[in-house]
């Protein structure tokens, strides 16, 4: 991806920026030794119950595994920079294509494709058992931190420890939320397009403009360029996407049903459980949702066992594709 217009993280982010998507030759010659650790990643398919899912892996087999979960709409690419300082450590470095992206595909052909919080955070669970992890570290933002957070609340033994882009992501399902303030009801248009039927022939129609808008205006201030959304874009052309991001923004509206095998658990999030394992969170300074309280009193409320709570400069949304060095940092520090 382009650099970041705060020239002084050019250097903090030098290691990571080669790998991610976007980033200068120059830099790339620089930094061999991540061109190597991406060259070395290998893409891999796992079975599990319900998805074929596609991932890639990097590192020693015997490392200790990190799982690296992507959100709505980006892709396994915005970890790129975040995976060589993980590698370089020893650490056996997974990162797989959620439902709807990718190569990850649904096993029956006739199954409804539903995405609720619920079944990503299920398909985790599945991706790790069916790779016999386990315990292992989780990093993740947006629907991959969901996921994360989830995973850790209901499964705590596994996760040694989690890094949160963006803080506790558990939504209530079961009850419909009030509307908020004018500015953040602006901010989340596309769920609310996504609710209507323009809204899935739109997304059908023309995906790509829809997903290359989202990633401008959820990091207003990042430069993408065309070159880093070819190397995502194919992700979005899964079958299933559509369908997949659909149901998910309904279905969190409560304006869609879930899966009936989840409706205790999802009553069971709409408590909004606290989560005990290690955490750090890492908030993006320039998110297009706004930018983050300085008060760190919410996430310690969520987190009961929270080692730290950074605000990252130069930081988006997609956080760890615009500082991977904190995402990679904040593991190893849970890891140490």
């Amino acid at each position: 991806m382009a650099q970041s217009r705060r020239e002084f993280l050019k250097s903090a982010s030098a290691v990571g920026a080669v790998a991610v998507a976007g980033g200068s030759s120059e830099v790339g010659h620089r930094d061999g030794a991540g061109l190597r650790a991406r060259a070395a990643q290998e893409l891999r398919t796992v079975q599990t119950d319900v998805l074929d899912i596609g991932y890639e892996e990097s590192g020693d087999s015997a490392g200790f595994p990190i799982v690296l979960l992507h959100g709505f709409p980006y892709d396994v690419r915005s970890f790129d920079g975040v995976v060589p300082p993980l590698v370089d450590a020893g650490h056996r470095v997974l990162v797989p294509f959620l439902r709807g992206y990718g190569p990850t595909r649904f096993r029956d052909p006739d199954v409804p494709r539903m995405a609720e919080q619920a079944a990503i955070a299920q398909d985790l669970v599945d991706f790790a058992d069916a790779l016999r992890l386990d315990q292992f570290a989780v990093a993740g933002f947006d629907w991959g931190n969901r996921a994360a957070c989830i995973t850790a609340i209901l499964h705590p033994e596994r996760i040694r420890g989690q890094v949160a882009c963006d803080g506790y992501s558990v939504q209530n399902t079961i009850t419909p939320g009030r509307p908020g303030p004018a500015v953040l009801e602006a901010r989340l248009w596309y769920q609310w397009y996504f609710n209507t039927e323009r809204g899935r022939a739109g997304l059908e129609s023309n995906r790509h403009d829809i997903v290359r808008h989202l990633w401008d205006t959820f990091s207003p201030g990042w430069q993408y360029t065309d070159e880093a959304y070819d190397r995502s874009a194919p992700s979005f052309d899964n079958p299933d996407f559509v369908d997949v991001v659909i149901h998910s923004y309904r279905h969190r509206h409560v304006n869609a049903p879930g899966e009936e095998r989840f409706l205790e658990v999802e009553r069971r999030l709409a408590e909004r459980p606290q989560i005990h394992v290690p955490a750090i969170v890492l908030r993006g300074d320039e998110s297009g949702f706004g930018r983050p309280s300085g008060d760190p009193s919410g996430d310690r409320r969520r987190f009961s066992s929270l080692v730290a709570r950074r605000i990252v400069e130069g930081a988006g949304h997609a956080l760890p594709a615009h500082r991977p060095d904190a995402v990679s940092s904040a593991l190893l520090e849970l890891l140490a």
